[in-house]
């Protein structure tokens, strides 16, 4: 006797994860657009911002878009293998990740080099260099995710005040101590830009997670109190206070400690509103902005596209994070917490680069995310987009 199988049951426990790797779920090219977008730009302000410096001293004048263009295949790359794996495997890969990177950071101190006042990279020889705080902004992102999630299932059931999924004081505090860490090694180096992405990444996972109010006003004054200290016990090297001291007060030291403010400021007034055309800004031509391809590009998209063209890469920025949003939205906990962190990482380093652009906040060194000229930080937000390309594959698989 043959039993035919009625094509109305249910699928069998065999047969369902079949068909869910079989259906093609496209990733989502708005994300991906968005950022290619944004590279590309990078890409044009660099060269604008550097060729003129390098011709007069007779080098290639395309070489930094040459390596840009390099940086952005490669970031290409990772992203597309990262976003080939699946998601479920970040509860193994998060805690090999988070060692690594902190290893990273151990290296700098024994192999590293100072690059403007900061013992933050490792030169690798060819004129390559790696900056391991880039990837720690990613690892400890997944590290917490991970922490997280995997305490959180470990949990049966939870009452209706405190469910299950909701995060205990010792999950919060092991987390706390995952930041720690990292944060203490990035001081040391000292890089303040670095470990203020890091502090604005953990924080917004944490509020993403859940925990209750009175932690977060917690670690905001444990923060406030954690600036003064080091403030007052000479943490900070003395070109960082500089910066904080021309910040408060702009005309203290034009020449020196606020030069690079004036100078950017001189550039975004020279566009106004339609700017000065790609390669026709003064202030770029003349190479008056310091580190104009890394911590000041956006000084040259005032300049020669005005305040137009500075507002359009605003808003890319705000429909990317729109974009990672909306896949935290579907995802499971592990990949909401990813996602929350990955935009808030983002989102906090282009406001502080934009910011100290334009005077709004103080000159941090930070590089403008997929814009600025530098290899580890395209890098590490490539495979960070890869991430939550898989993290969204996988949501809607399931």
């Amino acid at each position: 006797m043959v039993l035919l199988r009625d094509p109305m049951a249910p699928l069998t426990r065999d047969v369902a994860p079949a068909m869910r790797r079989s259906i093609r779920v496209r990733p989502d090219w708005v994300l991906i657009g968005t950022a290619l977008t944004l590279s590309l730009i990078g890409a044009i302000l660099v060269w604008s911002a550097t060729r003129t410096r390098l011709e007069e001293s007779g080098q290639n004048p395309q070489s930094y878009l040459y390596r840009h263009l390099f940086n952005i295949v490669v970031a290409a790359v990772l992203l597309f293998v990262t976003s080939r794996l699946d998601s479920r495997l970040l509860r193994l890969l998060g805690p090999v990740i988070y060692v690594l990177s902190l290893l990273g950071l151990m290296a700098v101190f024994v192999v590293g080099s100072t690059i403007n006042g900061a013992h933050a990279w490792i030169r690798l020889g060819g004129g390559f260099e790696i900056q391991p705080a880039e990837f720690m902004k990613l690892g400890l992102i997944i590290g917490m995710a991970v922490t997280f999630a995997q305490r959180a299932s470990g949990r049966i059931s939870g009452s209706e005040e405190y469910p299950a999924s909701s995060p205990r004081t010792s999950d919060i505090l092991i987390c706390l101590a995952l930041a720690a860490v990292p944060l203490g090694l990035i001081m040391l180096q000292p890089d303040l830009g670095s470990a203020m992405v890091l502090s604005a990444a953990a924080f917004g996972l944490l509020i993403a997670a859940g925990v209750r109010a009175r932690w977060t006003i917690g670690l905001i004054l444990v923060g406030v109190l954690g600036a003064i200290l080091a403030v007052k016990g000479g943490v900070l090297a003395e070109y960082q206070l500089a910066r904080f001291g021309s910040f408060t007060h702009p005309n203290l030291d034009p020449q020196g400690a606020s030069y690079n403010v004036t100078q950017a400021h001189i550039a975004i007034a020279h566009g106004g509103l339609w700017g000065a055309g790609l390669f026709h800004g003064p202030q770029t031509r003349g190479a008056f902005v310091p580190e104009q391809q890394t911590d000041f590009v956006y000084s040259v998209a005032g300049e020669e596209f005005g305040l137009v063209g500075a507002a359009v890469i605003i808003g890319l920025f705000g429909l990317l994070c729109w974009r990672a949003l909306r896949i935290a939205a579907r995802a499971d906990m592990i990949g909401r917490l990813v996602a929350a962190g990955v935009v808030c990482w983002i989102a906090f380093q282009a406001f502080q680069n934009i910011g100290m652009n334009l005077g709004l906040t103080p000159v941090t060194g930070l590089p403008l995310p997929f814009v600025s000229y530098g290899g580890s930080s395209m890098f590490a937000q490539g495979i960070a987009l890869g991430l939550l390309i898989g993290i969204d594959r996988q949501a809607r698989r399931n």
